[in-house]
């Protein structure tokens, strides 16, 4: 049998780096309080001594996790992906660690992983658009949770929000489309009755449409699972209809991005015979054929703010403030004046 030897503790690392052992504990909860070289000193004797903080023992103690959660709705595409990962490089600065989850698009589930990260200890929560039961918001103000709203804006919503106005971004390249001369349009979008992005999204660009006189109907609508099959699928059931878009607006780029591969396998020239634009401007927006004309979404700034707000909050009580980011069109070359 192995002997075994007592684990180390905060008062070892204390002894090894030279410094006391608030110094280290400061190290190990709020590292921007404390110099790099302190920091890395006391970071070299954790790493000899093979020492792992108690954070259970800490949390009951500080009724803090130092932990915050949060829900996006998928991680099966990039849509999420730079947002997220921008909001955790923040956390990880100031000693946070983040737990994720993703609910499918389900708001049961959503609302059940909530529940379970707060259970779980998380100090506030990260949320994606609005749409759920009030009474979830109940829960979070009973648990006395903060909530921080991202991938909307809303100056007066249930929760303080850090992101972009779906509706009027979507209503800007909406314009864009109209202007070039389009006037049969079509929509390849999410289900909009359980998706609030989507549903503003979809109403922005019925705004621009009654703007220059078009009626709703004069607009195709399809709704379909993000994916680029199904946006594919989507832009072949268009083209099959008598008379075909000259203009096909898509939900988000992944839609788009199987739409433009469609094309391709149709024989469609893009812009030529039809102009497909995205929303979101992830990476593969850049690197489709022909490159996607998108809204750029600034999801990194967005992380960023928005991990900072909660922090704020949970360190010194500063406010969570709504703030409205810029989400801009990005005209490439997947859209071109209409077909004569």
């Amino acid at each position: 049998m192995m002997p075994t030897r007592p684990a180390p503790t905060l008062s070892d690392v204390a002894k090894r780096s030279g410094f006391s052992t608030a110094t280290v504990s400061r190290c190990l909860n709020f590292p921007d309080q404390v110099s790099d070289k302190t920091r890395m000193t006391v970071m070299a004797a954790i790493a000899d001594l093979g020492y792992s903080p108690n954070f259970g023992a800490r949390a009951m103690a500080a009724q803090r996790t130092n932990t915050i959660g949060a829900i996006i709705p998928t991680m099966e595409n990039a849509i999420f992906a730079r947002g997220i990962q921008a909001f955790q490089e923040e956390l990880n600065d100031h000693g946070y660690n983040l737990m994720v989850a993703s609910s499918s698009y389900r708001m049961d589930l959503e609302e059940s992983q909530i529940r379970s990260l707060v259970a779980r200890g998380a100090d506030a929560l990260l949320l994606v658009g609005y749409q759920r039961d009030p009474a979830i918001y109940q829960f979070l103000e009973a648990q006395n949770v903060p909530a921080l709203v991202t991938w909307a804006y809303a100056a007066n919503g249930p929760r303080p929000s850090v992101g972009f106005d779906n509706r009027r971004s979507m209503e800007k390249m909406a314009k864009e489309v109209l202007r070039l001369g389009h006037r049969r349009l079509a929509v390849i979008t999410a289900e909009t009755a359980s998706n609030d992005r989507a549903a503003a999204r979809l109403q922005g660009i019925r705004d621009a449409m009654g703007a220059a006189g078009l009626a709703d109907d004069d607009l195709r609508v399809i709704e379909t699972p993000y994916g680029i099959d199904t946006g594919g699928a989507a832009f072949a059931s268009l083209m099959q209809e008598s008379q075909p878009p000259t203009a096909v607006l898509c939900g988000n780029d992944v839609l788009a991005v199987g739409a433009l591969g469609r094309a391709r396998d149709l024989g469609v020239d893009v812009p030529g015979d039809v102009s497909i634009v995205g929303f979101d401007d992830i990476e593969l927006a850049q690197v489709a054929y022909p490159k996607l004309t998108t809204v750029h979404v600034p999801h990194r700034e967005m992380g960023r703010k928005a991990a900072r707000a909660l922090i704020g909050f949970l360190q010194g009580g500063t406010p969570i403030e709504a703030e409205e980011l810029k989400a801009e069109v990005y005209r490439r070359e997947s859209l071109g004046p209409a077909p004569r």
